[in-house]
């Protein structure tokens, strides 16, 4: 195992335990910001079908949320326009409830700070992504924080409790 991969595997592992530097949400605190939420911005948003950010962004998109793609590799998806960056989603569109993220945990850090800039309310990080420097990032500008976890499966959770 390499250094890298020890070093996600215990950021992972701490999240699981509760033992990070940045309070993140709990399944309650989840639920509640779906429910809340109306507007995500989807960081690596893909127009590829066989891409798991495109079947999550339909999903949203299918279930009600106004959704924005953010990929400068995407003119578009599912006919939304798409923008390169979050500054310029927001610029464009308006504010966000959530800034849902589709990187490698490696590349988060600025998505963390743009969410911070543009006023976000969550920062969500996918499933398998963890990255503490970018949840202390938005925790200390103010967002809730998910991490490893994935907007789709939560919302048809909720949905299922109703």
């Amino acid at each position: 195992m390499t250094s890298k991969e020890r070093a996600r595997t215990r950021d992972i592992l701490d999240l699981q335990e509760g033992r990070g530097p940045v309070r993140v949400l709990d399944d309650t605190e989840i639920i509640d910001v779906l429910r809340r939420a109306r507007r995500i911005a989807v960081v690596g948003a893909s127009a590829n079908p066989s891409r798991p950010s495109y079947a999550v962004f339909r999903y949203l998109v299918l279930n009600g949320y106004e959704c924005v793609p953010v990929n400068p590799n995407e003119r578009a998806v599912l006919g939304l326009p798409a923008f390169r960056t979050l500054v310029e989603a927001a610029d464009a569109t308006g504010p966000f409830d959530i800034v849902d993220v589709f990187r490698r945990p490696e590349l988060c850090v600025p998505h963390a700070r743009e969410a911070v800039t543009i006023g976000a309310g969550c920062l969500w990080l996918q499933l398998g992504v963890v990255n503490w420097e970018a949840a202390t990032i938005a925790a200390s500008g103010g967002l809730s924080v998910v991490m490893d976890r994935c907007t789709a499966i939560e919302y048809r959770a909720l949905r299922d409790r109703r």
